[in-house]
């Protein structure tokens, strides 16, 4: 599936102070980026680089001058998923893997204190046996207990703080359902996207649980369709994830992001209604 997505972002420069953005579309086996265009004005120096230890792009800038700029992103994505039905099994998969990369996503972090929800974990969602059917009912769980409101959160808000305050955005759902994933010993890590026809228009978070040997997407939120994401960027939570870093004194006065699909015949599927909410898509 083939998918249009841009992003613009404008800046305000109040000291000197270095911007690290994570806005392009990762090259992966199931996504692959067609062509892609990366515009600042005015023109500023910048890096693109990945990390040690993720294949998340960035771009680094550094802003000597008192300024406003403006950074836009384009992009041509063609990805690809396996779509999982609500039925789908798999008794027989180990609950820890032995993969070194995947062991750090069982383990609590910054945003996701899994150790303190434990309780309610094993509690809610203990008694259910197939680790796919676990994650689907700790999506749900999300979706029906946890009142999606704008502007009720901010970006020092964990997991813990969304289980007590009951309300959040999409970065906290992300968040929450990461948590309680691995306080049942599922790997779950963040995922940062463009979403297709997401209202009001902005970057979205979902969760990957890591689940039979694959990655495969939940978004408690339910406000995009599961087949039209266009990933940015995963990592433990927010921290490793975050759209924009910056280091010193910026503002952000504006954000216009757009994902459209190329696909006559795209047909979008949303977990939000009775036949489909057990949907999720696995990562070929």
């Amino acid at each position: 599936m083939k998918f249009k997505i841009s992003s613009e972002v404008e800046y305000q420069v109040h000291i000197p102070s270095t911007l690290i953005l994570n806005i392009h579309a990762l090259r992966t086996p199931y996504q692959k980026v067609l062509s892609e265009t990366l515009i600042v004005n005015p023109d500023i120096k910048i890096e693109e680089f990945t990390s040690r230890s993720s294949i998340n792009r960035y771009v680094r800038l550094q802003i000597n001058e008192l300024i406003s700029f403006k950074v836009s992103y384009s992009a041509i994505v063609d990805t690809n998923f396996t779509l999982l039905s609500q039925h789908h099994t798999n008794e027989n998969t180990p609950f820890v893997p032995i993969d070194g990369n995947i062991i750090p996503f069982l383990f609590p972090s910054r945003y996701c204190q899994s150790d303190k929800l434990q309780r309610l974990a094993y509690n809610q969602f203990g008694g259910i046996q197939n680790i796919y059917s676990k994650v689907l009912a700790i999506a749900d769980w999300i979706f029906f207990n946890i009142e999606y409101l704008s502007g009720s959160t901010s970006s020092q808000t964990s997991a813990y703080d969304t289980i007590t305050e009951r309300a959040g955005v999409c970065r906290d759902f992300a968040h929450l359902g990461i948590a309680l994933c691995r306080a049942l010993s599922i790997p779950a890590r963040y995922f940062t996207c463009y979403a297709f026809k997401l209202f009001p228009p902005d970057f979205h978070a979902c969760f990957e649980a890591y689940i039979g040997g694959s990655w495969i997407i939940f978004d408690p939120t339910r406000l995009a369709p599961l087949n039209g994401l266009v990933k940015i960027a995963s990592g433990h939570d927010a921290a490793d994830a975050a759209v924009a870093s910056i280091f010193g004194n910026v503002s952000c006065t504006s954000i216009v992001v757009n994902c459209d699909s190329l696909e006559p015949s795209f047909n979008p599927f949303f977990n939000n209604n009775a036949e489909l909410k057990g949907l999720s898509y696995q990562a070929k």
